[in-house]
């Protein structure tokens, strides 16, 4: 292997151990607040978008963009907030399947940062009709996790 290549490698593998031991050392407190955090700034610009699409806010073709984008990016980021032992040690109402069904727990996840970049496509058209789709789309990947996955 070319001595670059190794030292690359080499770095990736202990960045990941690193970064896995980062996650295991997260008090569930923290991990709670960290998700909440991240989910609450989904809501916040996905609430933009929604009434935008509903008709319930003027339509101005920049501001989905930038709403579509930043959920597009935080998509990614609660599911590192769901460490071993965060069911409990601060409010939360994330159920225990989370835990017991990781699996399906990570369906829901990819499912949601798979139709996040159909929402930044459709908010870029300008198009309302077609942003309206995409946010139906999204919503319903968030909808379908927390019937699974949120205490009501």
């Amino acid at each position: 292997m070319h001595f670059s290549l190794r030292l690359t490698v080499t770095g990736l593998m202990a960045g990941m151990i690193a970064a896995s031991a980062i996650a295991q050392d997260v008090k569930p407190d923290r991990a709670i607040k960290y998700r909440q955090g991240v989910m609450g700034a989904i809501g916040w610009h996905f609430g933009i978008l929604g009434s935008m699409a509903k008709g319930d806010r003027a339509y101005d073709k920049d501001v989905p963009r930038r709403s579509a984008t930043f959920v597009q990016e935080l998509s990614h980021m609660p599911w590192d907030g769901f460490v071993a032992g965060s069911d409990k040690g601060a409010p939360t109402k994330a159920e225990p399947a989370i835990w017991k069904e990781p699996a399906k727990f990570k369906e829901h996840q990819d499912a949601l940062m798979t139709a996040t970049p159909k929402l930044v496509a459709a908010a870029n058209t300008g198009d309302v009709a077609q942003l309206r789709a995409a946010v139906g789309t999204v919503g319903k990947a968030c909808k379908e996790c927390h019937d699974d996955f949120r205490e009501k």
